[in-house]
């Protein structure tokens, strides 16, 4: 059995695992790398380690975009096996794909009419609508906990990794050379003590584990602290009149906003406010959040059987059409306005952030991960200028970084669950998706709490398993 380390290798996005087992081929994950424009296209564009027409098929962990966004391309370029998810994210795949090819489609066309005027080649988007619905028929929804034999030598049972909704942890048994051999991936793992999903679940003893690091050596604050702190900032708009900012994910951290918003003017902890989510995406997800109470903790189940909706109250509006969001521009605070995407790297939230970013009166409220060279991270690194649309703007705006609704694991979340492991058992911990300073920092702890080998793969690095 051999595992090749792709994307996600010492860096966040682009999560990709390449598996060679008794002449099958097969990838966990196949999803885009996001960063620096040029650079991130061209490591998207092409499959440098394979040849998308030989994959049988694909395991995917949940329907982020840096996890599932390039499955359209591998289509694309000739792949025709199936695709084994979650229910409930070959749902959200269903919309976030679509979405995704939009994005691709409208920027193409915006850069090919200037290189036209400039009689240079034209570029093509890296996949369009049309590879999305051949990628849809493709998946297989398979349900939590149930083992599916995909060949005679390889099964896969999902466990509820808390992430996002139908985020999974992958358990695969192997058999290969009259061996069993047992693989875990955590996909990314998410956290106790949410708001609306389960707990992460652990899965049983593995030979080798694959595990996520975005938060390997970082300590986020408990979720109580979210509803505290996101009241201090309704509070600051509210007195000040300003208008908040919010680039947030369409799925998952719209969905947890929303829930503490409505628990924080249900519990009147400050005047109610008009609250905004700009993001055709958002409202799309909402709507299958809503057919998925299965991935539903008990609190959340409970809150809906008092025939309350999770995600909808007095003075919430979800916007879709374009002039309404235009027309967002012209209202004055106290505001709170959601818009995808959440590194800020696309979406109607850049046009929110051009418009507000130099009002020193106005706050940027970063309220999940933004990979290096997004727009959303130098934000966060309070960057005195950022460049939206090829146009510099001074960045005046309050930021604030509210890290208590991360969906990521932190460093003591992340060791929590990996102690559960047999140690002994365990042959290697492959450390993935995390800058390499947090590798480092989780490597060191994983050492300290008795792992043996531990390895930090780069790109393209080879195992023999």
């Amino acid at each position: 059995m051999e595992l090749q380390f792709i994307g996600a290798a010492k860096t966040v996005t682009g999560s990709l695992h390449y598996f060679k087992v008794n002449g099958k081929k097969f990838i966990l994950d196949c999803g885009l790398v996001q960063g620096k424009r040029k650079e991130s296209f061209e490591l998207n564009k092409t499959f440098e380690f394979f040849d998308p027409e030989e994959i049988d098929f694909v395991i995917l962990s949940h329907a982020h975009i840096d996890h599932a966004g390039n499955l359209p391309n591998l289509v694309k370029r000739g792949f025709h096996g199936n695709i084994y998810a979650t229910l409930a994210t070959r749902d959200l795949c269903s919309v976030m794909l679509l979405d995704s090819a939009h994005i691709q489609e409208k920027d193409v066309e915006y850069v090919n009419k200037k290189r036209k005027r400039q009689n240079k080649n034209l570029f093509e988007p890296l996949y369009t609508s049309e590879d999305v619905h051949e990628t849809m028929a493709l998946f297989v929804g398979l349900n939590y906990h149930r083992t599916f034999k995909i060949d005679d030598n390889i099964s896969v049972t999902f466990y509820d990794a808390g992430h996002i909704l139908g985020s999974a942890v992958v358990y695969l048994t192997i058999k290969e050379n009259g061996k069993t051999f047992t693989v875990g991936f955590s996909g990314d793992l998410g956290r106790p003590n949410l708001p609306i999903l389960r707990d992460p679940e652990q899965i049983p003893d593995v030979d080798y584990f694959i595990c996520e690091s975005t938060y390997g050596g970082r300590f986020h604050e408990t979720f109580d602290k979210a509803e505290e702190s996101l009241t201090e900032v309704l509070k600051k708009a509210i007195q000040r009149k300003a208008k908040i900012i919010v680039p947030s994910f369409s799925v998952g951290r719209t969905q947890e906003l929303v829930y503490v918003l409505n628990q924080i003017f249900e519990k009147e902890l400050v005047p109610s406010i008009p609250i905004f989510v700009d993001s055709p995406l958002s409202v799309n997800t909402t709507a299958i959040f809503r057919l998925h109470p299965e991935c539903f903790d008990k609190e959340t189940i409970s809150f809906m059987n008092q025939h309350h909706d999770p995600f909808g109250f007095e003075k919430l509006k979800y916007i879709t059409d374009v002039e309404d969001s235009k027309m967002l521009n012209e209202i004055d605070g106290p505001v709170m306005i959601i818009s995808a995407s959440g590194m800020a790297e696309a979406g109607r939230i850049q046009h929110h952030l051009a418009n507000n970013v130099a009002n020193a009166n106005n706050i940027i409220l970063i309220v999940g991960y933004c990979a290096e060279h997004t727009l959303g991270r130098r934000i966060v690194e309070r960057q005195p200028e950022v460049k939206i649309f090829g146009e510099v703007f001074p960045l005046n705006a309050e930021v604030i970084v509210l890290n208590s609704l991360s969906a990521h694991a932190d460093a003591n979340e992340l060791i929590d669950y990996c102690t559960k492991f047999d140690k002994v058992k365990m042959k290697n911990f492959f450390i993935v998706h995390g800058d390499e300073d947090q590798q480092i920092k989780f490597r060191d702890r994983l050492h300290t709490a008795g792992f043996g080998l531990v390895t930090i793969p780069s790109r393209g690095d080879v195992f023999s398993l």
